[in-house]
């Protein structure tokens, strides 16, 4: 099949976010790990604390990519930024993604903005909300030297949602994927909402496990992702005949 996926991580990731799906992936299918600066190999680059400056900087990185067939992945922060970067390559006229996969997060339709804002919390604060998401190692919340520099990494990427207004739906015309936990505060219901977002088909994935679920079922997640980009390709292939 030979199909890029572009995978965006989540507030706090680097390019090695989704290094567990390397193992398991089938051949054929590549995963592309996309990096925000301030972080992995782009540490000595500033970090962004706006979605839209997040958005042209992961997609000045693929543009050149998208000649053949691809799909675009992303979790919790990762999600947003895949439906905003997907938007833009349909407003500049490039080949869309045959299938756009997102997980942890309801539509962008349904942020609203809070009183509370995470990234101004107090220290405390902070890492007592991180503890709520899951999946962060406590050793690591524990450690203030770790914290110092992990901290204004996640203070960056929250800032860039908490400042993010939706703009009404992006009328993508390629079918979605949502992936949720079943513990997790992105309710079946809440993922329901990525129907909005699209013309094509939204199918609903629910894994055990609270928001970082993906860490607990790698083997299971490319499974989901491999059967329907095989469906998501055929059907391209088909449409591109006629």
């Amino acid at each position: 099949m030979g199909i890029n996926i572009f995978c965006f991580h989540f507030a706090g990731g680097s390019r090695f976010s989704y290094h567990m799906y390397n193992a398991v992936a089938p051949a054929g299918l590549n995963i592309v790990p996309v990096e925000l600066p301030g972080r992995g190999d782009r540490i000595q680059e500033p970090l962004l604390t706006d979605v839209h400056l997040m958005v042209e900087d992961m997609f000045q990185q693929i543009k050149q990519q998208l000649h053949t067939p691809y799909a675009i992945y992303g979790h919790s922060l990762g999600a947003l930024l895949a439906y905003l970067v997907s938007a833009r390559i349909m407003q500049e006229g490039l080949n869309n993604p045959i299938h756009l996969f997102v997980s942890g997060r309801s539509a962008p339709s349904t942020i609203r903005t809070s009183t509370t804002l995470v990234s101004s919390l107090p220290h405390t604060e902070f890492i007592d909300r991180l503890k709520e998401y899951g999946g962060f190692p406590e050793d690591l919340l524990a450690d203030e030297h770790i914290m110092r520099f992990f901290g204004p990494i996640l203070r960056s990427d929250f800032r860039g949602v908490e400042n993010y207004s939706y703009q009404g739906p992006a009328a993508l015309q390629v079918p979605i994927t949502v992936m949720i936990g079943q513990e997790d505060k992105t309710t079946y219901e809440n993922a329901c909402t990525w129907a909005l977002e699209t013309s094509g088909k939204v199918t609903v994935k629910v894994f055990p496990g609270k928001h970082f679920f993906i860490y607990d079922h790698p083997k299971e997640i490319v499974q989901t992702i491999t059967t329907a980009l095989y469906t998501s390709y055929i059907s391209n292939s088909s449409q591109s005949s006629v």
